[in-house]
């Protein structure tokens, strides 16, 4: 039997469930990127929320070209569980906050009809970094953000808002960007820009786009975890998301209009997002990778393992606590050492099968917020940062293919730059004043010393 509305009822009875009239609340949420983390967080989040009372904020979520989780979700009336997994055991929630999952190459236009709707107020995005479409200098590449873009569907969606006189939209970036809300505005901004000026003037002015931080680590779901979320449900669910107890949401309180009162359910609302998100980008997501490339070339396959590693455990918890800490301002009340603490403790959680391989994907649009930002804050100290440095020879050696097959929208780009540059020009050619890849950084000699050591 497949879990749905039908046979909510039958499941265990341990199992927490949503208890609210979801046929009742109407779509006040569009989101781009449907995938286990926003099911995991933002819907989590939204589901907590209408328990609580919070009405008319069910989600539409959009799938900008995969059908296969809107074929998980659909035929199961949007319901999908969440499992948490600790040491201390296992407890499953039905979420049901998702009315439905489009798939925009499918259905465009009905996609477009549901931001164009009176009823939907916040549009939001788990599309990871390379569905913003940028240039490697940052700006928008607009020969990426073709017709299957977030672009082309804002484009069509606020146009028909703004010809029926309707309010503008809060655009929530929830994507592991320095400065995501800042960065999805001014991206949008060029893409408009380009395509209708008029409409960019109408968006500057009735549309907001706040900055958030989001933390909850989120393996990809095995059969495994199908077949243990089946044995106690009683029936099948393919859509289901594994994830870790902890969850952190921090929003920059600006918004366009009505939203879900998730800070009554956990959510930190709060003027300035920037310091949460720089710990979580350079210490929790900083250490990710640096686990994941380390880790695989030392044979690893899970989070768990690489950190219990007698060298790389050291050098990981270096990285945090001595480097990525130290490397800006907190802000009032927030202990870093202490989330350095936290964040080994989740790392270690033996249940939670956090793959490497999954951190190590897409490692070009990742690394320059995760580590050339605290190696150029660090830098301008006369600071250098060697656990930052070994897991740059780490991210090299596993671009080169020295761990198997790359999965990096710019992997052959790269690729081309080692056969061309070798070991002894690689670093200047990645990351020089000429570099393929940073902007934000550039290493000393000393550095890149450093880093061929490592290689």
């Amino acid at each position: 039997m497949r879990l749905s509305f039908a046979s909510l009822a039958q499941a265990g009875a341990g199992v927490q469930r949503c208890g609210y009239d979801r046929h009742g609340q109407r779509v006040g949420i569009v989101h781009f990127g449907i995938g286990a983390f926003h099911r995991a967080h933002q819907a989590w989040y939204t589901d907590l929320a209408m328990a609580a009372g919070e009405r008319d904020w069910m989600i539409s979520g959009v799938s900008l070209r995969s059908p296969d989780v809107a074929e998980q979700m659909n035929p199961q009336d949007g319901l999908y569980t969440v499992m948490e997994r600790s040491a201390a055991g296992v407890t499953l929630r039905i979420v049901g906050s998702v009315r439905e999952v489009l798939v925009a190459r499918r259905e465009p236009d009905a996609v477009v009809e549901r931001m164009a709707s009176a009823d939907t107020r916040i549009v939001s995005f788990t599309v990871t970094e390379k569905g913003y479409c940028r240039a490697p200098d940052g700006s928008l590449d607009l020969t990426l953000a073709g017709e299957d873009s977030i672009y082309r569907f804002l484009r069509d969606g606020l146009a028909r808002r703004r010809d029926a006189g309707l309010p503008g939209l809060t655009l929530l970036s929830c994507d592991n960007l320095a400065d995501n809300g800042q960065q999805l505005q001014r991206l949008v901004g060029e893409y408009l820009q380009s395509m209708d000026p008029e409409l960019g003037e109408w968006v500057h002015v009735h549309c907001t786009f706040p900055a958030t931080m989001i933390d909850r680590i989120v393996p990809a779901t095995t059969d495994a975890d199908r077949d243990a979320v089946a044995a106690e449900l009683g029936q099948r669910d393919e859509a289901t998301v594994v994830t870790e107890p902890f969850s952190q949401w921090v929003i920059e309180d600006r918004f366009a209009g009505d939203r879900p009162r998730w800070e009554d359910v956990g959510a930190q609302l709060v003027s300035d997002v920037a310091p949460y998100e720089v710990a979580k980008l350079r210490m929790l997501n900083g250490a990710h990778s640096a686990l994941a490339y380390l880790g695989l070339g030392r044979g690893y396959t899970y989070v768990h393992e690489a950190v219990g590693d007698p060298v790389l455990g050291p050098m990981v918890e270096r990285l945090m606590r001595e480097e990525a800490a130290t490397s800006f301002e907190a802000a009032a009340g927030q202990d870093l050492q202490a989330y350095a603490a936290n964040l080994l403790a989740r790392f270690a959680n033996p249940a939670l099968q956090h793959r490497l391989i999954q951190i190590a994907m897409d490692g070009s649009q990742k690394i320059p917020q995760r580590w050339l930002g605290t190696l150029a804050a660090q830098q301008r100290k006369g600071r250098s940062c060697p656990a930052i440095l070994a897991a740059l020879a780490g991210w090299l050696r596993h671009a080169r293919g020295d761990n198997g097959p790359v999965d990096d929208p710019r992997a052959a780009e790269i690729k081309a730059i080692w056969e061309a540059a070798g070991v002894a020009g690689i670093v200047p050619a990645l990351f020089g004043p000429d570099g393929a890849l940073s902007s934000i950084w550039t290493p000393t000699s000393e550095d890149t010393a450093a880093v061929i050591e490592g290689l």
